[in-house]
């Protein structure tokens, strides 16, 4: 599954994250990524647990940011960010389980 993430060039955490030089911040990422797939899912992900996430490079504004990932049966979802051919980001997390 696939899910593009809609980080806009006049995004808030631009104007104090590295001015001059502005790159997006991994937290940003994190959040867009979990609402994307929240939303591919339906389901809800703010309590995930995040098992690993490797930043591979900078996301500068107005970069367009995808996400692919996969859902195993036992609810680890893998995932990786990328920004046209280049690998942004990796990880994975556990869905929250349902009582």
């Amino acid at each position: 599954m696939n899910a593009l993430l809609p980080i806009h060039h006049d995004h808030p955490a631009f104007t104090g994250h590295f001015p001059g030089d502005p790159i997006v911040p991994g937290v940003v990422l994190l959040d867009e990524m979990l609402h994307a797939i929240g939303l591919q899912l339906k389901t809800d992900v703010s309590a995930c647990v995040i098992k690993v996430m490797k930043f591979l490079s900078p996301v500068r504004p107005g970069e367009t940011v995808s996400v692919d990932f996969v859902l195993a049966d036992n609810g680890l979802v893998r995932f990786t960010l990328h920004s046209d051919d280049r690998k942004v980001a990796i990880g994975a997390f556990n869905l929250p389980a349902i009582p």
